[in-house]
């Protein structure tokens, strides 16, 4: 069940965000999970066949929701960020879903790997993408209706971590969050992750389909949208989550604190500006839940004197990928993964 505490940024189709007291914890908690959709929340039953397996395939498969429980099972720990979060930070605004910061939630999900399914129904050498199908459908232009779909190529797909999953934290997925089965592709940004899984299909070529080839690309100017690049993985991000942005502080020992992550590989630094980005410091990192989730970590200060301070948080991974200062621009406002900047008042200032 969806709390008001979401913060809520449209209401038809339904998009929110999480709370920043919510992302501090190691795991969100479902329902303050954000929560992302194209178009209205479709209402499934997982019986009959909830899932059709077909295309490039030896052997077509109908699975219900009990049949992928019978297979082994994975339980993996995963940050999701929606592609566009932080984009209104961006100057001008793009248009699309006026994210702010909370478009991102860490979550533990189960299922069973994609690769066992794939395994199952025989995936021929002639596939190149696997292409998922949502049940939610929307008018997309006028008189043009469009599933929710997205492909990954084979080599991706087949990956270890890849799930079809059925729980978040423990509990059976919500209506919100793609029951009776979802996609969960560590590493990748949310939209990959399709929700209200029916349909898995091998393709020959590859897939150029309304959110593949005409959204979720890098478009720069006046470019045409389907030569930009794809958007694929989370680029190496960090928040400040304490305190807030705009909080007054007494002259004392401070401690700042947030997450970090990166769909490139485990996060190995976080450095903390007090001065505006003119010098840096290394944070602690916190407890690691493994290569896909946030990792926390905290800055302890201690001011020398009253004053406003304009405090910066920047992530490495372990591939060196490092957050930039400004923010990279692009049309329709994907992959913002600028440090954020916070300013704090110390004390009385003079």
């Amino acid at each position: 069940m969806l709390t008001m505490r979401l913060v809520i940024v449209e209401r038809e189709p339904l998009n929110a965000e999480t709370p920043p007291d919510a992302l501090a914890e190691p795991l969100t908690p479902a329902e303050l999970f954000y929560v992302r959709n194209h178009f209205a929340v479709p209402s499934l039953d997982p019986e009959p066949p909830a899932l059709r397996i077909e295309g490039a395939v030896e052997r077509a498969l109908e699975l219900s929701l009990a049949d992928l429980q019978r297979l082994p099972s994975r339980t993996i720990a995963v940050t999701l960020e929606c592609a566009g979060n932080g984009r209104t930070l961006l100057t001008p605004t793009p248009g699309g879903t006026p994210w702010r910061l909370g478009a991102v939630g860490t979550a533990r999900f189960t299922g069973a790997p994609l690769s066992l399914v794939l395994d199952q129904a025989g995936l021929r050498s002639e596939a190149v993408e696997l292409l998922f199908v949502g049940a939610d459908q929307g008018e997309v232009q006028p008189g043009r209706v469009e599933p929710f779909a997205r492909s990954l190529p084979v080599e991706e797909a087949r990956g270890p971590d890849v799930l079809l999953a059925w729980a978040m934290n423990d509990e059976p997925l919500s209506a919100e969050h793609g029951f009776p089965v979802r996609l969960v592709v560590p590493g990748w940004y949310g939209m990959a992750s399709v929700k209200w899984l029916v349909r898995i299909v091998a393709l020959e070529r590859a897939f150029e389909g309304y959110f593949q080839r005409e959204h979720y690309r890098y478009v720069k100017g006046d470019s045409p949208v389907e030569l930009a690049p794809p958007v694929t993985r989370a680029r190496v991000r960090s928040l400040i989550l304490r305190p807030a942005d705009g909080a007054r502080l007494p002259l004392g020992p401070v401690e700042f604190s947030g997450i970090a992550w990166s769909g490139y590989g485990p996060v190995t630094r976080v450095q903390v500006s007090i001065d505006g980005s003119a010098s840096w410091t290394t944070a602690e990192l916190g407890a690691d839940q493994g290569p896909y989730a946030a990792r926390p970590w905290s800055f302890r200060w201690r001011p020398l004197q009253p004053g406003r301070y304009t405090v910066l948080a920047r992530a490495t991974d372990a591939l060196g990928n490092v957050q930039p200062l400004s923010p990279p621009w692009n049309r329709l406002g994907y992959g913002n993964n600028a440090c954020q900047a916070i300013q704090v008042v110390v004390g009385q200032e003079g």
